[in-house]
């Protein structure tokens, strides 16, 4: 595992920010988390639960975020990460994580009605394996972070299989 990026934000009003971690590799969303009062001892903890026995990365990318603080720096150089700090107001330097996060807001919150911490790691949890599974990165050559199957017209006939309570769907052939 080579750079991850690590981004504190609000997606939802009133249900608190949410902790992410993208491997750059393959866009995948590596571990997230949902809180309504972030402190640098609970990104920390964050991080450790992101890497419990899995190889460390070498890079952990983040924004200036006050919230990773004194103790997020230690675990970080427990870890023996190396930490990349972005510049002051400079997105584009994390573009990854910051297209996932308008990514999440667009094609999934602007359109559901988040009433708690509970309900958005639920919604949060099903956007994600459509993420994976599903949805089509542009820079992956249109291909999903977890590679697809092509399914031959020999399997049968197309079927919509609805994904994030119904927002999305996937498409597949099934015999009939």
């Amino acid at each position: 595992m080579g750079r991850l990026v690590a981004r504190l934000a609000k997606l939802a009003r009133g249900a608190g920010h949410v902790f992410l971690v993208l491997s750059h590799e393959r866009r995948r969303v590596v571990h997230f988390n949902v809180t309504a009062h972030p402190t640098a001892e609970w990104t920390a903890q964050q991080l450790r639960e992101a890497f419990p026995f899995k190889q460390i990365p070498r890079y952990l990318l983040r924004d200036r975020n006050k919230i990773f603080g004194d103790e997020f720096g230690r675990q970080v150089r427990d870890m023996n990460i190396e930490e990349v700090v972005s510049a002051p107001r400079s997105p584009w330097q994390r573009a990854y994580i910051e297209r996932l996060i308008g990514s999440i807001r667009r094609e999934c919150l602007d359109h559901v009605i988040v009433c708690n911490e509970t309900s958005l790691r639920r919604i949060l949890t099903a956007y994600f394996s459509y993420y994976h599974a599903t949805r089509p990165h542009l820079s992956l050559e249109k291909e999903s972070p977890e590679p697809r199957k092509v399914h031959p017209p020999e399997l049968g006939r197309v079927i919509s299989i609805p994904q994030v309570g119904g927002l999305h769907h996937r498409y597949e052939r099934r015999a009939a």
